[in-house]
């Protein structure tokens, strides 16, 4: 039990709170301290727990009496507040790492540029229908801290950005999943992404030959990056081609998804995936590979992957309104992201883009543009980038400044047949909270045509 030592946190959010707790639970004087507003619920729970807290500021010199300071992952590196806890010999960690100190839960880890919330839930299912004992944390649900300090969990199905990830060091995942890697946040790795892939590839840190990787074999900067990387885990790719077949792994052939792992390896249709388009078959193998690696029973990981049902924001179907579909993919808040979401489309696409450019190269997306969208409505305070992308492509593009208008012209400019797509490409913030907000405010103007 640690006494008498003080730990200061930055970012008073779920995983802010849920580290206080923990640290709370486990002896250490501990302050939290956020320089926005911390909201009523937070603030309700600290007052409950004792847990001396502000808000609006961050007194600096009281923060660094700290022996430990735990980081929201929203607040970068190059923070004056960080690189001075660095100068003065701080240790800074993330909520991650430091739940992880205090628990001998097994952990699958699971990062990526896209796909990441999907896997992750994807497993935990899978997992829970086998009956283990699994909890869920990162990114999705309940923080890692909270889940610690107040369950008793032997699993956990963990969703890392990357931003979590540079946070880890003494971190040592069971499964570590690493689904694709595409440019994205290069502004916090000084617009390099070999910083960003170094950042993905800190999931392995730590791990031994009796953990394993489980990677897409198809993603072009995963592989340059395996080649100068010796690594001592079990390796498990997964790829839309077949594999080498002494891998074990899982690779599509004639429409089938083929489980290699043994001694029990089997196969299912990508038809009867619950979830469709290629982009998912990559997540499907993922998470049945990481199921398999715990000896989960094939015919409940077969069932599972049949039976998920998908993530609000993620390619979720809407409504059918005079025979147009309407589908909220809010969540694809980058180029990559979207991509996957137009190359699932079937029917001719009132594309519904735009927000906060983070200096998207829209080039991948011309030939997906070229034949599958009809017409696009931007959605944002500055779309001058898109016009310029696509205004050569396509024969109607327009332009709005709320869901409720983006939803209007869709609808008008498509006909039996078509889908409306929401997937902007974009992060969310020039009208609206985050990426949640943008979804349902979408889906209440759809709900209103």
């Amino acid at each position: 039990m640690t006494t008498n030592k003080h730990i200061s946190i930055l970012g008073a959010g779920e995983s802010g709170t849920g580290a206080a707790i923990l640290a709370q639970s486990k002896g250490w004087e501990v302050f939290v301290s956020d320089k926005g507003s911390i909201a009523p619920r937070y603030k309700e729970e600290l007052d409950q727990y004792k847990i001396d807290f502000e808000e609006h500021t961050h007194s600096e010199e009281r923060i660094l009496e700290a022996e430990l300071i735990i980081k929201s992952p929203g607040i970068p590196d190059k923070a004056p507040l960080v690189v001075e806890a660095h100068k003065r010999g701080i240790p800074v960690i993330s909520e991650i790492e430091f739940a992880a100190r205090y628990t001998k839960a097994k952990k699958v880890a699971i990062t990526g540029t896209n796909g990441k919330t999907t896997t992750t839930l994807l497993t935990y299912h899978i997992l829970k229908k086998a009956g283990l004992n699994v909890g869920l944390a990162g990114n999705v649900g309940k923080s890692f801290a909270r889940q610690v300090a107040q369950e008793n969990y032997d699993y956990y199905v963990l969703e890392l950005s990357s931003f979590q990830l540079d946070g880890l060091f003494e971190f040592k995942a069971d499964v570590a999943v690493l689904l694709n890697i595409t440019p994205d946040h290069l502004d916090r790795y000084d617009y390099q992404l070999s910083n960003y892939v170094f950042s993905k590839f800190r999931i392995l840190q730590n791990m031994g030959p009796e953990d394993a990787f489980v990677f897409c074999a198809d993603d072009p900067i995963i592989a340059e990056a395996l080649q100068h990387r010796s690594l001592p885990t079990k390796l498990y790719p997964f790829s839309l081609k077949p594999i080498d077949a002494s891998a074990e792994g899982a690779f599509v052939s004639d429409n089938q998804i083929h489980f290699t792992l043994k001694p029990d390896p089997f196969s299912m249709s990508i038809y009867d995936l619950a979830l469709q388009g290629k982009h998912n078959q990559f997540n499907s193998m993922a998470a049945g590979i990481a199921a398999r690696v715990f000896e989960i029973r094939k015919d409940i990981v077969r069932e599972s992957l049949m039976d998920f049902e998908n993530i609000e924001h993620r390619l979720e179907f809407v409504a059918k309104v005079h025979g147009i579909e309407f589908i909220n993919d809010s969540k694809a808040t980058n180029v990559n992201s979207t991509w996957y979401a137009l190359e699932s489309m079937t029917n001719p696409v009132v594309w519904i883009v735009g927000g906060v450019d983070k200096g998207n190269d829209y080039t991948m997306l011309e030939d997906l543009v070229k034949t599958r969208v009809k017409a696009i409505v931007c959605m944002g305070k500055d779309n001058g980038k898109i016009h310029s992308a696509f205004g050569h492509l396509v024969e109607q593009i327009v332009d709005t400044a709320s869901a409720k208008d983006a939803v209007k012209a869709a609808y008008l400019m498509g006909k039996k047949g078509d889908t409306v797509l929401l997937s902007p490409a974009c992060a969310s913030f020039d009208l609206f909270e985050n990426y949640e907000d943008r979804g349902r405010q979408f889906k209440a103007a759809v709900r209103e045509l």
